[in-house]
């Protein structure tokens, strides 16, 4: 009797430990999706020109300033939890046609430190290969007063995942995601334009548990301005760099609810949202088809997960493929 009153009580222990390990790591049972908030800004409708092949290295950094909970007010202020990530990306535009508009693909191979599962305030990884991304469908069409653009793109699960481990570096999941946006255009030379850029994610379990992160919608774009930097002689003046600046936006919004699995019983809690506005300008070499974008973000409302500041850098060159 007394064996089996032991071993009901290292259940009851087991049962218990593993509910508080969820709870602490999933804090609200509110888990994040793999869309990197702040990637995307002004002309986000908008596909880089045709017969281009640019490799760029994008420098993200998220700064948390409070946890906040279901009324939006600060649960944990001064978290100090701040996730910084770079990579490697390359993206190709051809000139073959499908439905009209021209045909892209693109991949990114990231390397992030304190990637940010959920709400879980102690999170702390040290640098490592992330979740890959790929996208082998885009299709892009310019038309004079807009542009449009459609993409699915994957998120591979091919960073460091643990459950309950505090130092991953990946989300554990399979992603797919589909994204549709415009920008248009309100003036002939295409100089003044606002965009917006509609994200759906879906998520699949997350590796070796029945926990699955709720799928997400996104929507980031803004309006901006585009100027000409002229060079060249007086007889014959020609533009020699681009200046695009202007206002960015980005909000996300947890479309379903999280599911972990506890026994018997599925915990979920009440969804996520984040609101943010921000500034962006970036600036084109045209000689030597390089360019360089800066991007913050200051979050305005945050429910349920935290709150802080997006910064994005990016460095890029372009290559023609032109035959």
């Amino acid at each position: 009797m007394k064996t089996i009153f032991n071993r009901n009580i290292q259940s009851i222990k087991t049962v218990v430990t593993t509910l508080l390990l969820l709870l602490s790591f999933f804090s609200n049972a509110q888990l994040k999706g793999g869309h990197f908030l702040g990637a995307m800004g002004l002309q986000s409708g908008t596909q880089t020109p045709e017969n281009t092949l640019s490799v760029f290295v994008p420098v993200y950094f998220y700064n948390t300033t409070s946890l906040r909970n279901d009324d939006g007010d600060v649960a944990v202020a001064d978290p100090n939890l701040n996730m910084f990530l770079t990579a490697v990306g390359v993206s190709w535009v051809s000139d073959i046609k499908i439905l009209g508009g021209n045909y892209g693909v693109s991949a990114l191979l990231p390397f992030a430190t304190n990637t940010i599962q959920g709400n879980y305030v102690s999170s702390k990884s040290s640098f490592a290969y992330s979740d890959t991304y790929i996208v082998p469908v885009q299709l892009g069409w310019h038309n004079k007063k807009a542009d449009f653009i459609f993409t699915y793109a994957m998120y591979l699960p091919t960073g460091k995942f643990d459950i309950g481990a505090s130092d991953n570096s990946g989300l554990g999941m399979f992603i797919n995601e589909l994204s549709a946006g415009t920008t248009l255009f309100f003036n002939d030379k295409k100089t003044l334009h606002l965009s917006a850029l509609a994200s759906y994610e879906m998520n699949s379990k997350k590796k070796g548990t029945d926990i699955k992160t709720g799928d997400l919608f996104s929507l980031e774009g803004g309006f901006g301005k585009t100027y000409y930097v002229m060079g060249g002689t007086t007889d014959a003046p020609a533009p020699k760099s681009i200046i695009n600046a202007g206002l960015v936006y980005y909000m996300q919004f947890k479309a379903t609810s999280d599911e972990i699995p506890v026994g018997s019983y599925i915990f979920s809690g009440n969804k996520d949202r984040v609101m943010a506005l921000g500034a962006e300008v970036n600036y084109f070499h045209i000689s030597s088809s390089t360019s360089a974008g800066l991007r913050w973000f200051g979050e305005v409302e945050s429910i349920n997960r935290f709150k802080g500041n997006t910064f994005f850098i990016t460095l890029a060159h372009v290559f023609s493929t032109k035959k």
